[in-house]
């Protein structure tokens, strides 16, 4: 999320915690697309990060955004650290180690989704070329060490530090050496919602695969096609995972209301200060039992703030978001949005999808999920390859975004952006291309990437 709830109904019973999830249900003819992304600012001269303070930081990079947009500011502690369209669009904000990250407005289309991704674009190159500021897009930083990893001033992220590691030993690296792209995409009931997050669950490595595109670590091949994958299987595995139980009869809010309960918290806003809880449950403050904040009960806020902070593969809150890919060109944002808008938006697809996963197990699909990270489009399940599978899903894709027919001003249909998935199918995945590139014609460097991978 761009920004911290900020509703103070208050709430006293689960059932309104159900309630709060279940108003996400809408027709379908009010399915919209949102599409999040997030990149690494650094700077041109040496390839060095961008720090939040100083003439040409971070800082300077959002204050110059809010004069060109004239979006509002979002603060923390009196420091700028985000901007909101106020007439409903989108929103940027801040990564911990300084990724830059728009949030986009609900839009219907495909296509108005790529506009919007190119304007975006378009923008934050004119503010950012008088600073020296350039931006990568890898699914993980390639040359910074973590202590050369600047921190963005956000309270909520000096919390989720100390906590994080004392829960996995990839969460620092997590927070600050990673960055992704998503899509939010809506439900019509709670039937439509359970078996959308349980196809998007099964197929969620397999877009792993396709979108793998963090093979480097400070300078050198990690020995994974896409690290960032492979960070969040040891980040803090109360909240995060393939949520096995999402397949068992009885899936539905509720069980989904329950997870979340349990889940670890990390803060309690109240004004503009963020209680560290680290580790306290929700049912917890729900009974006013913190020890931090005795006799506090919560809010919407608090629901909607903690469900942020939660990490599976999919994530539920009053629509669904697609956590698996890293960050990549332009092309590959809109192309993850295709491939789960043609799977999802229309009910054949979607239907197919199901038929094609329903038979996986669990044990199947986590040693997918853990195969993935390594192996990409190698790994395997049931007997047959992600790469099949990629194909074959790529193909249910390719037909639901036929059946939506939605036209461009060229008269072409959402189809077009698929393009670059296919081409991962013919040619190989970003990763594997940038290694070739690494042992060839980089010479062993990851720098070249700053210019091959730079928006």
């Amino acid at each position: 999320m761009a920004r911290d709830q900020s509703d103070t109904t208050a709430l006293t019973t689960r059932d309104q915690l159900v309630a709060w999830i279940a108003e996400g249900c809408k027709p379908e003819s009010d399915f919209r697309i949102g599409t999040e992304h997030e990149k690494f600012p650094f700077r041109k001269a040496d390839l060095s990060p961008v720090a939040y303070d100083g003439p040409a930081g971070i800082r300077a990079l959002l204050e110059g955004m809010q004069g060109l947009l004239g979006w509002e500011p979002i603060g923390d502690g009196g420091r700028i650290i985000g901007l909101y369209d106020v007439t409903g669009g989108g929103a940027i904000s801040l990564e911990p180690g300084g990724q830059f990250e728009l949030s986009g407005a609900p839009v219907e289309t495909l296509h108005q989704t790529c506009s919007e991704l190119y304007a975006h674009l378009a923008q934050v190159r004119e503010v950012a070329e008088p600073l020296g500021i350039g931006f990568l897009g890898l699914g993980a930083s390639p040359k910074w060490t973590l202590a050369e990893t600047p921190v963005m001033p956000k309270q909520r992220y000096a919390i989720m530090s100390r906590y994080l590691p004392t829960t996995g030993k990839y969460g620092l690296d997590m927070m600050y050496r990673t960055a992704t792209v998503q899509v939010n995409l809506d439900f019509s009931t709670e039937a439509d919602m359970v078996k959308k997050l349980r196809v998007s669950l099964a197929l969620q490595p397999i877009a792993t695969a396709l979108f793998a595109n963090s093979p480097f670590t400070e300078g050198k091949p990690n020995g994974y096609l896409t690290i960032r994958s492979e960070y969040w299987t040891d980040v803090d595995n109360s909240r995060a995972g393939m949520l096995p139980w999402a397949f068992e009869d009885g899936m539905g809010f509720e069980r989904y209301v329950d997870f979340a309960l349990d889940a670890p918290m990390y803060f309690v806003k109240r004004d503009e200060r963020y209680h560290d809880v680290a580790g306290a449950s929700f049912r917890d403050l729900m009974k006013g039992e913190l020890p931090q904040l005795p006799g506090v009960l919560p809010t919407v806020s608090d629901w909607a703030n903690h469900l942020t902070t939660i990490f599976p593969e999919v994530r539920l809150k009053r629509f669904l978001e697609m956590r698996g890919a890293d960050s990549g060109p332009s092309d590959r944002i809109c192309a993850l949005s295709a491939y789960w808008v043609g799977l999802l938006y229309h009910q054949p697809s979607l239907d197919a999808a199901w038929d094609l996963v329903k038979g996986w197990t669990a044990d199947q699909r986590q040693q997918l999920r853990d195969d993935v990270p390594r192996q990409g489009l190698a790994a395997t399940i049931a007997g047959r390859t992600a790469h099949d599978l990629a194909r074959e899903s790529l193909a249910l894709a390719e037909a639901g975004l036929a059946a939506r027919g939605r036209l461009n001003w060229l008269g072409e249909d959402e189809r077009l952006h698929l393009a670059p998935l296919k081409r991962v199918l013919e040619q190989g995945t970003l990763a594997e291309i940038m290694l070739k590139k690494f042992e060839g014609e980089w010479g062993g460097s990851v720098d070249p990437a700053f210019k091959d991978m730079a928006y």
